[in-house]
């Protein structure tokens, strides 16, 4: 009589075999599955990106130059990250990939903090990116209403600024533009 001992599925095996209603990344090895945003969190991710993209990425009002794109998924070696708003300067990346990934760092990252993915965003996902080299990196809070801005120096993140609630506010690497952030809560 034999026995079979069932094979143990990578991480990647995994990730790929999670359903479409969820958010599956790899971060440090580890696979993280989040659920589909709530609506706060849709809310103040889609004002934000739509807010930058006609001045940044279509040069509409701005100076353009930049790729803003929503959940692009980015494979770097054994990673694979999804940030809730990432952009790249054209001149880094002149041109959109084929694939149906990203291998190009962004240049600027946002993530949208949701009370089950702020404790990934913060710990995992926020280190990764200082240290994969992205150059700006916001955090958005639609329930505390905030918004918190950092620069990398040397794969270390130091606070640029942190706004609150109702500010109008021009913040790096887009302060060519005001946002206003009420307009990201509901």
């Amino acid at each position: 009589m034999s026995s079979s001992v069932p094979k143990v599925k990578s991480v990647h095996e995994q990730w790929m075999e999670l359903p479409e209603n969820v958010v599956g990344e790899i971060v440090m090895g580890e696979l993280y599955v989040s659920p589909r945003p709530a609506p706060k969190h849709a809310r103040a991710s889609s004002i934000l990106g739509g807010s930058l993209t006609g001045p940044f990425d279509q040069g509409s009002g701005g100076p353009g130059g930049w790729w803003i794109l929503d959940e692009p998924e980015i494979h770097l070696e054994s990673t694979i990250i999804v940030p809730d708003i990432a952009g790249w300067k054209r001149e880094r990346m002149p041109q959109i990939p084929d694939e149906a990934f990203f291998s190009t760092i962004p240049d600027w990252v946002c993530e949208v903090l949701s009370p089950s993915t702020a404790a990934l965003d913060r710990a995992r996902k926020m280190p990764f990116y200082a240290q994969s080299g992205v150059k700006y990196f916001w955090l958005v809070d639609p329930i505390a209403k905030s918004l918190e801005v950092y620069e990398n120096d040397h794969g270390r993140w130091v606070v640029v600024h942190t706004y609150m609630d109702n500010e109008k506010v021009r913040a790096v690497p887009f302060d060519a533009i005001e946002i206003d952030l009420s307009t990201l809560w509901i």
